[in-house]
């Protein structure tokens, strides 16, 4: 190659590269062009949906698009994730999921893979459950629960809003832990379930804070502890699962915020600076307390490295229980 060829390749060369990150910083700088649709693997009025309108309205204020929320609970929440998966990868459709998300892949044979097919954003929040059990059960704490539990096999039972939900797996995780046979009663959502469990039809429940909490303060029901690490920032007082009698439990409730594979890394940087900047601000920070939320922000690797942790965890529980789909 002549010296005068190899300069006209290399600035051709060049030249390239610039257009590719002109494109680039063209995309990100043009996105969003047209309205955002949020799909949420959760029911109007739950905490994820309420998260997600909160997210939508900052989002339209800072991009003056139209941020549109459409709720797909459900089958793990399986139909509103294959409809992300098959949209344009351009940023306009983006999944806000819960930890059902990370479980799904162990309880049902699915068209997509939950890590190759979604490009993260951030994750968005925690949210501590708690252990509540009916009034008519007669222990004071974890300890005694799993003794009472061990004394008299298959006598105790749990409600959960379905098999294969996070309600359900924390049960399960329970027994696997504690060595007992509580049996797993499942309904058809976190209303149907937290009502059997207030009449007596079961004897406890893993259930998030806001659900719980109402009824503990009038009496109607009892709680054991919180079932993450960490004592919960909303009620402080309530001591962990792990400190009063099955050191080894932890579950956490998370919500998270992806996009289909393929959307340019530079909008999914735009989307995680907006996400992390909303998160930050006290009116979001108060309405995520009040339904007993923590913000949790992360960098889109900090999102990928958990759901890829919580994947494998939920498929050692789901293996060990042999729990399935009813």
């Amino acid at each position: 190659m002549t010296q005068n060829a190899y300069i006209v390749t290399a600035g051709l060369a060049a030249a390239g590269l610039s257009t590719v990150w002109l494109a680039a910083g063209a995309a990100a700088q043009s996105y969003p062009s047209k309205a955002i649709t949020l799909i949420v693997l959760a029911q109007p009025g739950a905490s994820p949906d309420i998260l997600a309108r909160a997210l939508g309205q900052k989002l339209n204020e800072a991009w003056h698009q139209p941020v549109i929320v459409d709720n797909k609970p459900g089958a793990g929440g399986i139909v509103g994730t294959e409809t992300v998966v098959r949209s344009a990868p351009d940023g306009h459709t983006l999944l806000l999921h819960t930890a059902a998300h990370t479980i799904a892949p162990s309880m049902y044979k699915l068209s997509y893979d939950t890590v190759r097919d979604f490009a993260p954003i951030s994750r968005l929040a925690f949210v501590p459950n708690v252990l509540v059990i009916h009034p008519t059960v007669p222990v004071r704490n974890v300890k005694e629960l799993i003794a009472l539990a061990r004394s008299k096999p298959g006598s105790l039972n749990y409600s959960s809003s379905g098999s294969g939900t996070p309600a359900h797996l924390s049960g399960e995780l329970f027994n696997a832990l504690a060595g007992t046979d509580i049996l797993h009663v499942p309904y058809k959502g976190s209303p149907q379930a937290i009502t059997a469990l207030l009449s007596g039809e079961t004897s406890m429940m893993f259930t998030p804070i806001p659900l719980a909490l109402p009824h503990v303060k009038t009496g109607k029901l009892k709680v054991l502890g919180v079932t993450t690490t960490n004592r919960s920032k909303v009620a402080p007082e309530l001591p962990t699962i792990a400190e009063s009698g099955l050191p080894s439990y932890e579950v956490t409730q998370w919500y998270g915020l992806q996009a289909p594979a393929g959307t340019p890394k530079e909008v999914l940087a735009k989307l995680n600076a907006e996400v992390r900047k909303i998160l930050s601000m006290p009116d979001i920070v108060e309405k995520l307390t009040a339904q007993g939320a923590e913000p949790a922000p992360s960098t889109p690797e900090v999102l990928e490295a958990y759901v890829k942790a919580e994947i494998a965890k939920w498929a050692k529980v789901v293996k060990a229980s042999g729990a399935k789909v009813d």
